[in-house]
């Protein structure tokens, strides 16, 4: 098990220009992180595909793993010929998940908004994204690549339909990049899910949240969950998740992956990463 960080920790930070993806890298190796995770948030590695080399050299030159590659893709599109191009489009960036030398790669699958995200919705979509799905995992397969779906954005965000999706594709090398804090999105208690989906989980990413109820507006900088509790980005073990329990249960199921710790809250993200990395590592010690 190694923890480290997602480049999506210090998107701010890279999108700000205070720094880039390589010194993203620097900076995770010189603070403790044992891994990177490469998110293309704020990087286009499409079309800078001179960088993806650069990625390697830096990764290898700080003597840390690049643990995982994740990338946004929705296969709700209008129209056939927008589908399979976004199915393509994925299968493009799997090349890229080979030339950066991981093993696994998260991929979304759908986004609805909220009023459109019933599960009546969910299972007439199914089929499509079943498809869509495993024709990437198919594509993977040859390179050794395992793909996954990430709790993630209301729609595919529970833990039963993460796995439904799984059990539908059918497919050895596809699983889920479980986001522990993500659950809280769909008012599903971590420590709960968690247990139902560690044995699906090809990565882990350690998240926490603040939660506030949905009589209690606590105002600017919190979104609401889809029952419409209050949720804001916190430090990871300084939220509201059960962050001991959690990691005690990873743990004690015998995963034996890539941990990445990712930080939205409203501290700079340097601060918060780094402490995120330290309570992680700690609390990983005494679980």
């Amino acid at each position: 098990m190694k923890i480290g960080l997602s480049t999506y920790s210090l998107s701010r930070a890279i999108k700000a220009g205070e720094m880039d993806v390589l010194q993203a890298i620097e900076w995770i190796a010189d603070n403790g992180g044992e891994h990177v995770e490469i998110s293309t948030f704020g990087i286009d590695l499409e079309e800078t595909p001179e960088l993806v080399d650069a990625i390697v050299r830096k990764a290898q030159e700080r003597a840390i793993d690049i643990s995982n590659y994740c990338i946004s893709s929705n296969f709700i599109k209008p129209s056939a010929a927008e589908y399979e191009a976004e199915i393509e489009r994925v299968k493009r960036h799997v090349d890229i998940a080979r030339r950066l030398g991981v093993k696994t790669m998260r991929h979304d699958v759908a986004f609805r908004p909220k009023n459109e995200c019933a599960i009546e919705q969910f299972e007439a979509d199914l089929e499509s994204l079943v498809h869509a799905t495993r024709s990437v995992a198919d594509y993977a397969a040859q390179f050794g690549i395992t793909t996954s779906v990430e709790n993630h954005g209301y729609f595919i965000q529970a833990s039963d339909r993460v796995q439904r999706l799984i059990h539908a594709v059918n497919r050895s090398n596809y699983k889920t990049t479980m986001d522990i804090g993500n659950f809280m999105c769909v008012d599903e208690d971590s420590v709960s899910a968690v247990k139902k989906n560690i044995a699906y989980a090809s990565m882990v990413h350690l998240k926490d949240f603040y939660l506030r109820p949905s009589y209690r507006n606590p105002g600017e900088g919190w979104f609401q969950s889809s029952g419409g509790n209050y949720l804001r980005g916190a430090i990871v073990g300084q939220g509201d998740v059960d962050m001991p329990e959690v990691i005690r249960i990873v743990k004690s199921s015998g995963y034996d992956g890539y941990i990445s710790i990712e930080f939205e809250g409203m501290e700079d993200c340097r601060l918060g990463s780094r402490i995120g990395m330290e309570n992680a590592k700690r609390l990983w010690e005494e679980a």
